[in-house]
């Protein structure tokens, strides 16, 4: 099965805030998460991928580069988004049908925004999903706090499905590249 780690958002001003926003919730953990994750894919010869948005400091400078404490694979492909879906306008959907491939596993910022509509377009799009469920952070709304976010998310991707393909939710800890998705179909 042909399979990538996508990593969406995980630009410095958006990870450690900046001005306007806030550091995302449990930042310290996120990275390291993101990091033994990418670790887990070397070693399992599995391509990342990189989203960045544009929004992020304007696109320039610093703060719109990916998070300076990720390991960052040399062989990674970056796509850069304009909107909160991954695959609007970025070309990342035809690179993923062009490499074949089946399965995602996706981590990432913000919860509630481009993490989740990229796990709902993936699936949508003919692939299963695992969502990395400590691999991904947002900032606290006007009404929950960003842990809260973060599980209602998890619970509510977990299982999520559109006909043949659907997410489920994972640890970092676990063997995300050996998929599981079979047992639940």
């Amino acid at each position: 099965m042909k399979q990538t780690l996508l990593v969406i958002d995980a630009q410095q001003d958006l990870i450690d805030g900046n001005k306007e926003e806030n550091a995302v919730y449990n930042k310290v953990e996120l990275i390291k998460k993101i990091n033994l994750v990418i670790e887990k894919a070397k070693i399992s010869h599995v391509p990342v991928v990189f989203v960045r948005d544009l929004d992020v400091a304007e696109g320039i400078g610093k703060g719109f580069q990916l998070h300076e404490e990720i390991n960052i694979p040399l062989d990674l492909k970056i796509f850069d988004k304009s909107a909160t879906n991954s695959f609007y306008g970025t070309g990342l959907l035809n690179y993923l049908k062009s490499q074949k491939i089946e399965h995602v596993v996706i981590m990432g910022c913000k919860t509630q925004h481009c993490i989740d509509s990229a796990v709902r377009t993936a699936t949508i799009s003919g692939m299963d999903v695992t969502l990395v469920g400590d691999g991904h952070s947002t900032t606290d709304s006007g009404e929950l706090s960003a842990e809260q976010i973060i599980k209602h998310h998890n619970e509510t991707l977990h299982g999520h499905y559109n006909v043949d393909h659907f997410s489920i939710v994972r640890n970092a800890g676990e063997d995300l590249f050996h998929p599981i998705h079979d047992s639940f179909r």
